[in-house]
């Protein structure tokens, strides 16, 4: 595999001043310098079409908060389409289906989900289709309402998940052409604050991070229903800080999940029974930083990256192919504030 490239979202109300781009060399380890490729306000979360052709990216402006689509040349520049702004806060999260054609995001402080049509050449269309959730939780601070957090398709392609946190609620949507039908609620654990929501590659089971509680929540899927069998918790017993969970990602192989402990500061490693899906956890490693926001994998499966969004690093990792163990590297990059990594796609 020769060289990789990865695109950074960020947090925009410090140093930095929008997206960042840097390259990889998995066979010599070397990391470029990241430079800055698109400055706009508030990309904190990416997404990119499975043919690298194009980026979106959360977007802030003066006008309210939305979407941002760019094309990817030649030579991995960015290239700015068109964006969709409305009234009101940005989305904290999107995803594309399989073939691009349709963007997902969800918006924490709206409390809803948007599906986005894409037409010719990337261009983002105003939204098909709003479900807005309603409803709070017992954390008084952070579920005073509805806060989605996820908005994303289940592997067969034929649902929408949403997570959210303010309502203890994963919520189902059956896809219609680009519009979102209620199919199923599952309510977790009062308090717990569902974050994000990761699909074992078999389909079979999913795996959602609880914010607020610091746990792992297991669900076997089938048919567009969640039906729940685990809970495990990501921090040491004794842990008497203030901690909340901030990403859950598969190894590539579907062996192993993580999840990052922001307070703790740490990435946790857990081996999952493929038979069963349950999980049990292996190892802990330090995230090399502070507030671990979000981490992936590159492409090979051999190196995580870990951006560590308050202490403006991201550390690399080498993974263990038998046991997940994550190994720090010495090698970091120096960007403001990243939260989201996104590698170019490679087959």
């Amino acid at each position: 595999m020769s060289q990789l490239t990865a695109y950074v979202g960020t947090y925009t109300n410090g140093d930095s001043k929008g997206i960042y781009r840097f390259s990889f060399d998995p066979t010599s380890g070397v990391i470029d310098t990241p430079e800055l490729v698109a400055e706009l306000e508030g990309p904190t979360y990416l997404t990119i079409s499975q043919d690298n052709q194009y980026l979106y990216a959360v977007a802030k402006s003066d006008e309210g908060g939305g979407i941002a689509a760019y094309q990817i040349t030649d030579n991995e520049e960015l290239e700015f389409i068109n964006s969709v702004i409305s009234d009101g806060p940005s989305p904290c999260h999107v995803s594309l289906d399989n073939d691009s054609s349709t963007l997902f995001s969800a918006n924490y402080h709206r409390g809803q989900a948007d599906v986005y049509p894409i037409s010719n050449y990337g261009h983002l269309e105003n939204p098909s289709s709003t479900v807005t959730h309603t409803g709070s939780g017992p954390n008084q601070e952070r579920q005073e309402k509805a806060h989605a957090h996820y908005a994303g398709l289940t592997p067969d392609g034929k649902f929408v998940v949403v997570c959210d946190l303010g309502t203890d609620k994963v919520a189902i949507y059956r896809l219609d052409g680009q519009g979102l039908i209620p199919f199923q609620e599952i309510f977790v654990k009062p308090g717990s604050g569902p974050r994000h929501i990761a699909f074992h590659p078999n389909g079979k089971y999913a795996y959602v991070n609880a914010e607020l509680s610091s746990e792992i929540i297991v669900f076997e899927y089938k048919h567009g229903e969640l039906k729940e069998i685990q809970t495990v918790g990501t921090l040491p017993e004794d842990f008497l800080g203030d901690n909340t969970s901030g990403a859950l990602h598969l190894s590539n192989d579907g062996k192993f999940i993580y999840v990052s402990n922001r307070g703790h500061d740490s990435v946790y490693v857990y081996e999952i029974d493929e038979s069963t899906g349950m999980i049990t956890f292996r190892s802990s490693v330090t995230s090399g930083g502070e507030h671990p926001r979000d981490f992936i994998f590159d492409p090979s499966g051999k190196y995580m990256f870990v951006a560590n969004k308050d202490s403006s690093n991201i550390v690399m990792y080498i993974k263990d192919d038998n046991t997940g163990r994550l190994t720090k590297t010495e090698k970091e990059i120096s960007i403001p504030n990243p939260v989201c990594i996104k590698f170019l796609h490679y087959r």
